[in-house]
């Protein structure tokens, strides 16, 4: 059974907004990564490494992006390239193929196996997408401040992490 309710809205968010909640024993437990950007992989091929090239400035302009974050965007950007495939064979030969008897008569039509697969690649950048905040339903829920983190704000942290 997956997790109920929404997702935990992270400390450092918490703090930008002034809420109470940023002070409660979370932080501790709150992983943040590295800046930086991550490298492209060499194991991409050349179109997962083109759909790279566009996708990470972007991400770096949105100010998600660290450098633990690199096997979701490589995995992002290898599932893209296949679901683009899938779209592209059902484009060129449509949703269904026709079975026929021994006699030459369609009997029934039948999905081609790439339909399935694209659709389940589909979900599956959807939910990558959601967490890099590349719909606009998960933007909403992205709150990032593309500013370094201040002297004071540190302060904060540092406080936070005593007192838990």
């Amino acid at each position: 059974m997956g997790r109920r309710g929404p997702a935990p809205t992270p400390t450092p968010i918490l703090l930008a907004r002034g809420s109470r909640r940023a002070t409660k024993n979370r932080l501790n437990s709150e992983a943040r990564g590295p800046d930086g950007t991550p490298a492209c992989p060499d194991w991409l091929d050349a179109d997962a490494q083109a759909r790279w090239a566009e996708l990470v400035p972007q991400l770096e302009a949105m100010g998600v992006l660290t450098l633990v974050d690199q096997g979701a965007v490589a995995r992002y950007c290898h599932l893209w390239v296949r679901w683009r495939k899938a779209e592209e064979f059902i484009a060129q030969h449509g949703e269904m193929y026709p079975l026929k008897d021994d006699k030459g008569r369609t009997k029934c039509v039948q999905p081609w196996p790439q339909v399935a697969t694209a659709n389940k690649l589909a979900l599956q950048l959807t939910r990558l997408e959601q967490e890099f905040g590349l719909t606009p339903a998960a933007r909403t829920r992205i709150h990032v401040t593309k500013r370094p983190a201040t002297g004071a704000d540190n302060a904060k942290l540092k406080f936070f992490q005593r007192s838990a």
